[in-house]
């Protein structure tokens, strides 16, 4: 098989990069382009676009498919995820190019038993330990029927993660699933997240707020942000602000009475940059343990003091650049600290980021690897 040329079947459209899991998926495309990969890319999304222009210009190929969201695939013993992303051309149009198959995400993952696949190589970019995942959400969402819906989700993905053992090689998010994976699977290689990031921004000295931002369709990230406003109300000289592209009602209904927290709605990229540019330090919490939060890398690249949780990242050396809390008290005394401390690590971090979350450095990593297997 062609060295070189490498199939990506993709969880959702990946471009614009603007949540977690596809921004891993778009900053891979361009750094693998970057360093001489032909890419046939096929895209699983709930709503086909009207031109891919930017992708185009990083593939050699493009293909869209609709994501099946049929009720009944609840009632089957596949996970729905998975069940979803199952379209009958996928598999013709993998056979056009005799060239490896990165699967991004396992939920993309049902074509690999076909039969017309069996001399292709086949690798996995695991995103989550999915029924961990699942499960985390299940505890956080307060409708019972998605609840239930996500407990099940969990318990199919249990067994379903067997599938796992069937790559060449599964490329891993972070330390504890490139653990967990090993030691089932015996397959697994830690390849850090793709984030697009290059430099370090330069911004010592004070900011002015304290930041959040999330996707707040996601029952884990609304549980953090009612967590953040009570923390907040506990430290009223200093303001929070809190960004989505999302559920602008909730927040604002849960700060009425708190007038050092508000809510930004956020229209694109660029003003995520200059809020973090503004912030002196941004909170990344969460209450379920699922890989690497992209929040926290843009944070570290962008921004200056990073206060964290266990739940975020387990990759040491990037911890290492942050304050890591584990309970609320403990987050408020960081955060009483961190308002009175000038910034003062912006070298510290280049050093350390720009060669270990290097997304050209990372892309000839997972090359070596393919090219090993191919």
């Amino acid at each position: 098989m062609k060295n070189q040329e490498l199939h990506i079947v993709s969880f959702d459209n990946p471009y614009p990069p603007n949540y977690g899991g596809v921004i891993d998926v778009f900053y891979k495309i361009k750094a693998l382009n970057a360093i001489g990969y032909k890419i046939h890319l096929h895209c699983f999304t709930k709503q086909i676009p009207s031109d891919c222009e930017v992708l185009q210009s990083l593939c050699s190929e493009v293909f869209f498919y609709e994501i099946n969201q049929n009720p009944f695939y609840l009632l089957c013993k596949r996970p729905f995820s998975v069940l979803s992303r199952s379209d009958a051309k996928l598999v013709e149009n993998i056979l056009k190019t005799d060239a490896p198959i990165l699967f991004d995400g396992l939920k993309t993952t049902f074509v690999r038993n076909d039969v017309r696949l069996k001399n292709y190589k086949k690798f996995l970019r695991l995103h989550n330990i999915e029924h961990n995942y699942y499960k985390g959400i299940a505890v956080s969402e307060t409708i019972f029927f998605k609840k239930i819906a996500f407990y099940f989700e969990s318990w199919k993905y249990k067994y379903y993660e067997q599938e796992i053992g069937k790559f060449d090689n599964v490329f891993t998010l972070s330390e504890h699933e490139n653990d967990y994976t090993q030691r089932k699977f015996s397959n697994a290689a830690y390849i850090p997240v793709f984030h697009g990031n290059e430099t370090v921004k330069q911004l010592d000295g004070f900011g002015k707020f304290a930041f959040y931002h999330g996707d707040l369709t996601t029952s884990d990230n609304r549980k953090v942000v009612l967590f953040l406003i009570e923390v907040f109300k506990q430290i009223p000289e200093y303001q929070l602000v809190i960004t989505s592209g999302t559920n602008r009602a909730f927040v604002n209904n849960n700060i009425q009475d708190v007038p050092n927290v508000k809510f930004v709605e956020l229209s694109g990229f660029e003003q995520l940059l200059q809020l973090f540019e503004e912030a002196h330090l941004n909170i990344c919490w969460s209450f379920q343990k699922s890989g690497t939060k992209l929040k926290l890398i843009n944070a570290l690249f962008n921004s200056r003091f990073c206060i964290i949780n266990e739940n975020i990242i387990d990759d040491k050396k990037v911890a290492d650049l942050c304050v890591l809390v584990n309970n609320k008290e403990a987050l408020i005394a960081a955060i009483k600290n961190v308002i009175q401390t000038p910034f003062t690590e912006s070298e510290h971090r280049k050093k350390i980021l720009e060669s270990h979350l290097n997304d050209i450095e990372n892309a000839k990593k997972l090359a070596a690897i393919l090219s090993e297997e191919s």
